[in-house]
Formats: C-alpha cells, sequence, structure tokens
C-alpha cells in the first residue's frame, strides 16, 4: 500500500465571508508589521541622536562604532519586516480573491 495524498471526499466550501473575515485579518497582522517598522525607524532616529559626536577619545570612537554595528542590523531587520508586511498584505489580497472564485 503506497502512502501518498488521497483526494478530499467533500473539496473545502468557500464561504465568501469567511474568506472576507480572513482577508481583514491578515491586513491586520500586515498593520502590525507595518507599526513594527515605524517602531524600528524610532529607534534608529534615537540611535542617530545618540552618536555623540562631540565625544573623540578611543572610548567615543568604540561607543560609536557600536550604536553603528546595532543601527546596522537593525535596519537590515527594518528592511526585512517591511518586506514581510507587503508580503502579507499580497496575500491578504489574494485570500479575498480565493473567495470570490469560489469551490
Amino acid at each position: 500500500m503506497s502512502v501518498g495524498l488521497m483526494p478530499a471526499a467533500n473539496p473545502p466550501v468557500f464561504d465568501s465571508l469567511e474568506c472576507v473575515s480572513r482577508s481583514h485579518e491578515v491586513q491586520r497582522l500586515a498593520w502590525r508589521i507595518k507599526a513594527c517598522v515605524d517602531q524600528a525607524d524610532a529607534v534608529l532616529a534615537t540611535l542617530r541622536r545618540a552618536q555623540l559626536d562631540h565625544w573623540l577619545s578611543p572610548a567615543g570612537r568604540a561607543y560609536r562604532t557600536t550604536i553603528a554595528v546595532h543601527a546596522s542590523a537593525l535596519m537590515r531587520a527594518r528592511e526585512s519586516l517591511d518586506s514581510a508586511a507587503a508580503l502579507v498584505l499580497r496575500h491578504s489580497q489574494n485570500v479575498s480573491v480565493s473567495g470570490e472564485r469560489g469551490p
């Protein structure tokens, strides 16, 4: 006996209201991710203000280097979140379109 995918006896029935609701839930997730992007932007702005450019000692340079490393990592994370938000929003549109097509 082979193990494989068996066709469903009863294919799923798509309820348009359920799809709209799911689409809205996915959109809300995208908006929450966008809020994280906004928070990352705020932290990046704070890091820029915390550079202490007037502190010229070796400790000041080390401090600025450390801030720059963390800011760079946060910027990469921010870019990933921004891309994720766009993908999730696009998915929410696909969820609502799949409901319009029907079974």
